[in-house]
């Protein structure tokens, strides 16, 4: 209750304020959830992030099939080979 009254406050605030909680009136149910309940999405998103950093790094992948390996790899789902010894 005190978030939602915070939310609705008529205070004199500055401008970026003001849009942040135009923002937050306008998605108020999910506002209210995030602070109320335990889950977060913190795993999903730096997974998405490493995904991102490998395709910059990378420059593009010849192949999807390429893409996908190399995250599996770093995620370690894959074993590299191990070089034969002769």
């Amino acid at each position: 209750h005190e978030l939602k009254s915070l939310i609705n406050c008529q205070d004199q605030i500055g401008t970026l304020m003001h849009k942040t909680l135009l923002t937050f009136k306008h998605n108020l149910t999910a506002v209210l959830n995030g602070a109320e309940l335990p889950y977060s999405n913190g795993c999903l998103e730096g997974f998405n992030r490493k995904i991102k950093q490998i395709e910059r790094t990378a420059f593009g992948y010849s192949s999807f099939t390429n893409l996908l390996t190399r995250i599996r790899l770093e995620e370690n789902l894959y074993k590299e080979k191990e070089p034969n010894a002769f």
